[in-house]
């Protein structure tokens, strides 16, 4: 009962802090024909879900944009940096919304590899002067924990982090197809928060 308890207060609270708080870095106003690159793992693919209710398709119609959904399950975020390159290119985005770390974390790969390679990836956006954000992926477990580096990330490059929204959807097993992914409800709880945050920080 106290971890119910627990669980629906932590989403109450990460859902009130995306409705009312929460200050972003400022970024320019995204084009209405710009593209946005929804870059990741199943979490971004939308494992759990079918491709309309992941959370970059819904996102797209809550900001007005393309949102092109590149997310591969499985995939650690070493294997991320390698492709992206090839991504960025092909897209040619406005905007990269980077998701990625839990495979790392389900690995029992080190935070510090994580962050190195989220560094490297946001490194070539901004090269090609490409605008990133960031969501953050909790350690799976008892509790699920947010790994501190994803807001010294943010801090560091001045771009905004959607710090909550994920940790709060996989401990409520209602948002949930199975242990680690949202489902259709969840990943719209994801896309609502997202949006959120682009239109707080002046994006959309």
């Amino acid at each position: 009962m106290r971890v119910r308890l627990a669980r629906a207060f932590a989403l109450l609270l990460a859902f009130a802090l995306a409705a009312c708080g929460g200050s972003y870095p400022k970024m320019a106003r995204l084009d209405p024909g710009a593209t946005v690159l929804a870059f990741g793992d199943s979490l971004t693919f939308g494992t759990g879900a079918s491709a309309a209710q992941s959370y970059p398709a819904v996102l797209g119609g809550l900001i007005g944009r393309k949102v092109v959904r590149s997310g591969v399950p499985g995939e650690t975020s070493a294997e991320g940096l390698a492709r992206l390159p090839g991504v960025l290119d092909e897209e040619t985005p406005a905007l990269l919304i980077l998701c990625h770390g839990g495979n790392d974390f389900l690995r029992r790969m080190s935070e510090e590899e994580a962050a190195a390679n989220l560094r490297a990836m946001i490194k070539l956006a901004r090269d090609r002067k490409i605008a990133v954000v960031l969501v953050a992926t909790p350690k799976p477990g008892f509790g699920v924990s947010m790994p501190l580096f994803y807001k010294d990330i943010g801090k560091e490059f001045g771009i905004p982090v959607e710090i909550d929204i994920l940790a709060a959807v996989l401990t409520d097993n209602k948002l949930k197809s199975d242990l680690v992914h949202p489902n259709a409800d969840g990943y719209r709880h994801i896309a609502e928060s997202v949006a959120k945050m682009l239109k707080k920080a002046g994006a959309v």
